[in-house]
């Protein structure tokens, strides 16, 4: 297996885990842009934004719900945060397994680039 974040999911990969479930695993990324930046990324390979099916509205729906817990668990629900999803390389995406930013912990920049 060689997707760097399907390797992190099967725990082939040392990475600080801040939630797992039967769908998803949330960490921390290892470049963080904010003092508070996890991925959420499925356990199912999915490449890109563009790859995600009818069949997949539960699981994006899942990511973007548990954006908001750990939001939530980490005290920025109320100050502010800010999900993203980069969709291919011209958008910053530099690893092809579909993830969700959760940034927070200082003020964000509109618009981001």
């Amino acid at each position: 297996m060689s997707c760097l974040f399907c390797r992190i999911v099967a725990g082939e990969v040392p990475a600080t885990k801040v939630y797992e479930d039967d769908a998803l695993v949330a960490f921390r990324d290892i470049a963080p842009a904010a003092p508070f930046h996890v991925l959420i990324v499925p356990r199912e390979h999915i490449s890109t934004l563009n790859d995600f099916e009818p069949a997949h509205d539960a699981l994006v729906g899942r990511m973007v719900r548990t954006a908001a817990a750990l939001a939530k668990e980490h005290g920025y629900h109320e100050r502010g945060y800010r999900t993203v999803f980069n969709c291919n390389r011209e958008a910053g995406q530099s690893v092809y397994h579909v993830h969700l930013h959760v940034l927070a912990g200082r003020s964000l920049a509109w618009p981001p680039g």
